[in-house]
Formats: structure tokens, C-alpha cells, sequence
């Protein structure tokens, strides 16, 4: 019978192959996948909590995520597509440029 702790360590190591992810940047597009392993593993905790607690607000709040995540790709996509357009690489070491 899988429980809450099964869950609860995917969540951990879904959330640690993200941040492993995020610090381990070298391309824009990586990094928002990176972030949206993130995000997905809180989704996965909040679920399950709430299963286990049987109260809905966890799957509540990872609806806002989720409707959150989808805006942040949107907007980064748009940005990520500007950028490439513009120096012709996603390489977030071409980031430098940008400072003042």
C-alpha cells in the first residue's frame, strides 16, 4: 500500500532534482525546467497532505500553482524567445552583457 510517506519522499526527491537543476544553470530554457520540477514537487506534497488530512485546501493551492507556473512560462518563453532573437544564444553566461 503506497502512503503518505512514499509520496512525500518523491516530492523530496522531485524537489531536489530541481534544485539541483537551478544551481546547475547554463541554459535559460533548462532553468525553467528546472523550475517547474520545483514547483510540481510542492504540487505533489500539497496533494498529498491534503489526501491524507482529507481536506481540499492542499489541492486548492496547487491549482494557484500550477496557474501560476503556466504564467511564468508563458511570460519566460516570450523573453527567452526575444533574447535568442537578439544574441542568437539562451546561454545564461550571455547574461553578463545586461550588467550596469
Amino acid at each position: 500500500m503506497i502512503g503518505i510517506n512514499h509520496y512525500l519522499v518523491l516530492s523530496a526527491i522531485l524537489f531536489a532534482i530541481g534544485l539541483l537543476g537551478v544551481l546547475r544553470r547554463k541554459s535559460l530554457l533548462m532553468l525553467f525546467f528546472a523550475t517547474e520540477i520545483l514547483l510540481n514537487a510542492a504540487n505533489v506534497g500539497f496533494v498529498a497532505v491534503a489526501k491524507f488530512y482529507m481536506d481540499i485546501s492542499g489541492q486548492i493551492f496547487a491549482l494557484f500553482i500550477i496557474a501560476i507556473a503556466a504564467s511564468e512560462v508563458a511570460v519566460g518563453l516570450g523573453l527567452l524567445v526575444l533574447w535568442y532573437k537578439r544574441n542568437g544564444t539562451i546561454d545564461l553566461d550571455s547574461l553578463n552583457i545586461m550588467k550596469g
